[in-house]
């Protein structure tokens, strides 16, 4: 059920509150204004307006100029109106009245009325109440009842419906047109909704439904919702230049219908409603007798009214009524019209009249106009021969133009048939001198009648006179082939023009002709087609005489091309040639020719695409390996399946899904490509490559070869080769430098080694020869020959030339101010494991210098850097012993002598006597005898070993070239192997070098 907006329960407290307000004020006026001169209304009527839904209050008395006026709704005692009212007063009468307009409908609820004299703070008594009985009153009819009823109301609106029930019925819902609205109740039985900013209504109206829950039977009511009238146009002419007929526009829809709703016209007070009640039409008339020169129009209806005002002379307002009874007499180029006039009075009225014709082929309308005083008909000229017209008029008066009259009926004829025009005729020629002479068909405009045939002749100029008889055609044919060959033998070489006519039912038409000459080709250059066509530009020829011809055609039709033309006149120096059988992607060939009376001459030619498009056709595309290349070639593309002008290949390698781009190459007529260096190294490859030919239009889809790349390795011998090639020159060229400078070579890297000599004043005592022992050396005692000699001390000689190399060596400090005694050890290298070193070595040491005689080669000598001696083995052995740190060595063997200068011990040093050492055979036995000295390369190499300098020589085994001196520090160990390779190459080098 809808939502009430007051229960009864609130309304009864409400009315309650009211009737104590009321008894409050009522005793206040009883004691208060008992004494003043104001007397209660009386005799109070209510006068209610059911359709406006005004209540018109009046009464009699008060003694005031205003009162207090209360409404009520009755049922509820409901305030609706409580206002201090000045009221309209007749004083002849006394009365006092007052109009009240309610929202809802009077007739949905009982109002009571009270009112009461005011005088500013002074008031009477409430005067009786008064009722007015509404439709929900318990006496009234019972039945569901609907309000308002019939209602007009404007557009934008807002309007408040009421339904009241029977007892006992139960309200579901109120709905207007087809919307459910709010509810708001009023008594027992009636409900009010409002409905705001109403819109236009249907030709039937809008409806109000009241719905209670039963449902079984429908109630409501219909309001209308539109416009107040707004005419438009409002004019008043004559016909017959008597009588006036006003007419006016409608305007806009009023959405109110009918006799009662609809708008109600008047002019100058004469109703014109009842011939303008069509709902459809847009415009009204009303006619008039007489002139009256003024008119007054008045369009009203229940919402407003409207009024348009004319006013002008009957000589400025006439309008013809339209020709009647048309005729037509044609000829085959033209044709006379007639009509009548339905009155006498427009014999001497000036008129302009319109013809409209309108040809039945082509529809196409052709306007003439025609002027005099009682026009009543014209002639037609320029019309065509064997057409179909249809014709209609109308008229104006000339003087003070107001507007045309209305169109006659339309008449029909047709005109007659004449000669056909002459037809348009052309040449074409093969390049075997074979062709045709072809014609435009005639339209039927041209053929003015059905043609019956064509004729042909081939007319020698210099004889005047027919070659062959007339060749006759069908109207269907319009092309015959010719052979230049054979009329020139048959015309002797003269010239030959072609004469064609067409003939129809009026006779023949004027001959066309064409004079049968070739012409030599000339080179065309490309021509863009644009918007408006071909467009081609040229030089006046004074030679075209009669004009030109610009002819297309498809510039690959290889026979019997159908071909097109236009013709020029002199003078014409450019055209745009559009044709609707241009097609995209078809090449045309465009020529111009100078047209004269003695022979046709080719002028220019041109070459274009209407559209250029890709090529039609893929590739034929071949790839093959040359070397470490590809070899891509194709053939060339049929210029009929170009569809456009070739710009050149795009050449692309597909890996996977991507294509890249090699190349691009824009010459159309290359027809190859090589792809460089795709066969590098030992990898057997297959490679795909895509070739695209390509217009202004874009790609074509192209053709894919794929080629698999066998190894190619000539490539990487070949580079193999020249790098060896280089290394062995490199290397010639070093060993010839060096042998050219052997010399400086071995003078810097390989000095001669001094022989040994054997000082005079050598000591023949045996003492200690002070020697620091190799850390890491080896001595191999391989034999112990008897001592030769016996020498006290063995002293080092430099050379002159090695005072400066050793200035260096000599650096270290010593303890004593001893000569500097030689030291020298016998190394072997031997295989065995190296032996640890042990802290007391004086046995070994001894023993391994007890030798007399070992197969070492000595490469350079030593002298003595600290006092470190080691003891001769005085047993002389030939087992090979590991030398020890600080133990004592004897400073003589017999196996080896060096030359070196005897020097005189030191009185500081505490050395034993040689003899106690040596033994005396050993002293003189012949060895080996070094004739080099090896030494540092610098002071700094003498300064790293530390312990080991300064150091003059080391002594290598005879069944090797290597170096015995030990390494100095560990980190400089990889760079003394490296010197010691380095030494032991250039030694072998030098020894093959030496004469």
């Amino acid at each position: 059920m809808a939502h009430l907006s007051l229960t009864p329960t609130s309304k009864l407290i409400s009315s309650g509150f009211v009737w104590l307000l009321w008894i409050v004020l009522g005793f206040s006026a009883s004691h208060t204004h008992a004494d003043t001169g104001l007397t209660v209304p009386q005799r109070v009527t209510l006068s209610p307006n059911w359709y406006t839904q005004e209540l018109s209050i009046s009464w009699l008395g008060g003694g005031a100029t205003t009162f207090d006026l209360i409404i009520l709704r009755t049922e509820f005692n409901e305030t609706v109106f409580y206002e201090t009212v000045s009221p309209t007063v007749n004083k002849v009468s006394g009365l006092h009245q007052w109009t009240w307009t309610s929202v809802n409908p009077l007739e949905c609820t009982s109002l009571s009325v009270k009112i009461r004299s005011r005088d500013g703070h002074t008031t009477s008594e409430w005067s009786q109440t008064e009722t007015l009985q509404g439709n929900d009153h318990p006496n009234s009819e019972q039945r569901v009842k609907v309000f308002p009823q019939d209602k007009v109301l404007p557009v934008g609106a807002n309007i408040t419906f009421c339904c009241i029930l029977d007892e006992g019925m139960v309200l579901d819902k109120l709905k207007y047109d087809g919307n459910t609205t709010s509810v708001t109740r009023l008594s027992r039985r009636t409900y009010s909704t409002t409905v705001f900013n109403l819109v236009a209504s249907r030709q039937s109206g809008s409806n109000m439904l009241c719905l209670p829950e039963d449902k079984e039977k429908l109630y409501g009511t219909v309001v209308f919702v539109g416009y107040p009238p707004l005419p438009i146009d409002f004019k008043c002419e004559t016909h017959d230049l008597r009588s006036a007929v006003c007419q006016w526009g409608k305007g806009r829809d009023t959405h109110l219908y009918g006799s009662q709703r609809g708008t109600r016209y008047f002019v100058n007070n004469r109703d014109c409603s009842e011939v303008n009640q069509d709902v459809g039409q847009k415009e009204a008339t009303c006619t008039f007798d007489t002139w009256e020169g003024n008119w007054t129009l008045v369009a009203k209806n229940l919402l407003g009214q409207y009024s348009l005002t004319d006013t002008a002379e009957l000589s400025h307002r006439v309008c013809p009524v339209a020709p009647d009874l048309l005729s037509v007499v044609a000829d085959a180029w033209n044709a006379s019209l007639s009509w009548h006039w339905k009155y006498d009075s427009y014999s001497s009225l000036a008129l302009v009249c319109q013809v409209e014709i309108t040809a039945t082929e082509d529809e196409k309308l052709i306007k003439r106009v025609f002027s005099g005083v009682g026009l009543r008909s014209v002639f037609l000229s320029d019309l065509y021969p064997d057409e179909h017209y249809s014709v209609k008029v109308r008229c104006g008066a000339q003087q003070n133009f107001w507007k045309w009259g209305n169109w006659s009926k339309l008449s029909s004829f047709k005109t007659k048939t004449y000669v056909p025009d002459t037809p348009d005729a052309w040449i074409w020629l093969n390049t075997d001198n074979t062709g045709k002479v072809v014609w435009k068909p005639l339209t039927r405009r041209q053929s003015h009648g059905k043609l019956t045939q064509y004729e042909v002749f081939l007319w020698s100029l210099e004889e005047n006179r027919a070659l062959a008889p007339a060749v006759t055609l069908p109207p269907n044919n319009w092309s015959m082939p010719v052979n230049l060959t054979e009329i020139a033998f048959f015309s002797n070489n003269g010239s030959v023009v072609a004469k064609v006519t067409a003939r129809n039912n009026a006779g023949s038409s004027p001959p066309a002709r064409v004079h049968l000459t070739s012409v030599e080709p000339l080179a065309a250059p490309r021509i863009v087609y644009t918007d408006q066509g071909f467009p081609l530009f040229w030089e006046n020829n004074a030679n075209a005489t009669c004009g030109y011809v610009v002819e297309w055609l498809d510039a690959f039709c290889p026979q019997d091309c159908p071909v097109e033309w236009i013709k020029l006149p002199a003078g014409t120096t450019n055209v745009s040639i559009e044709s609707a059988t241009f097609q995209p992607g078809v090449r045309y060939n465009l020529s111009l020719y100078s047209c004269s009376s003695d022979a046709r001459e080719l002028l220019k030619r041109w070459q274009g695409y209407m559209q250029e498009l890709v090529p039609s056709v893929a590739l034929t595309l071949s790839a093959s390996q040359q070397n470490a290349d590809v070899l891509l070639t194709w053939k060339e593309i049929p210029l009929v399946n170009r569809r456009g002008f070739l710009l050149g290949y795009n050449i692309y390698n597909s890996t996977g899904y991507q294509f890249k781009l090699l190349e691009n190459v824009s010459d159309p007529e290359t027809m190859s490509y090589t792809a460089k260096d795709f066969a590098k190294g030992f990898i057997k490859g297959t490679f795909k490559f895509t070739v695209k030919a390509y217009t202004a239009a874009g790609e074509n889809t192209g053709t894919t070869a794929t080629v698999t790349i066998e190894p190619y390795t000539d490539w990487l011998i070949l580079e193999i080769l020249t790098s060896l090639g280089l290394v062995t020159l490199l290397l010639a060229i070093v060993t010839f430098t060096c042998y050219k400078k052997r010399k400086w070579v071995k003078k810097a890297f390989y000095p001669d080694i001094p022989e040994p000599k054997l000082p005079s004043d050598w000591p023949r005592t045996r003492g200690l020869l002070d020697v620091k022992p190799s850390p890491h050396s080896m001595v191999c005692v391989v034999e112990t020959p008897e001592y030769d000699c016996i020498k006290d001390m063995l002293v080092a000689i430099p050379e002159e030339d090695e005072d400066d190399a050793g200035q260096g060596i000599g650096d270290e400090s010593v303890d004593t101010d001893e000569p500097t005694s030689l030291r020298y050890y016998n190394q072997m290298v031997d295989e065995r494991p190296i032996r640890p070193r042990f802290p007391d070595s004086s046995a070994s040491s001894i023993s391994s210098m007890s030798s007399a005689h070992t197969d070492v080669t000595y490469t350079g000598i030593q002298t003595s850097g600290s006092s470190l001696v080691l003891q001769l083995d005085p047993q002389g052995s030939s087992e090979c012993h590991q030398p020890q740190l600080d133990r004592s060595v004897s400073s003589g063997g017999g196996g080896y002598r060096p030359q070196m200068q005897p020097r005189a011990p030191s009185d500081d040093m505490d050395l034993p006597s040689p003899e106690s050492f040596l033994e005396p055979q050993a002293a003189c036995s012949g060895g080996y005898k070094p004739q080099g000295s090896w030494q540092l390369d610098s002071p700094v190499d003498a300064a790293e070993m530390g312990s080991l300098a300064p150091s003059l020589g080391s002594p290598t085994s005879v069944a090797s070239t290597q170096f015995l001196l030990p390494d100095g520090e560990e980190n400089t160990g990889e760079k003394r192997q490296l010197s010691s390779s380095a030494a032991s190459w250039l030694t072998n080098l030098l020894s093959s070098t030496k004469p």
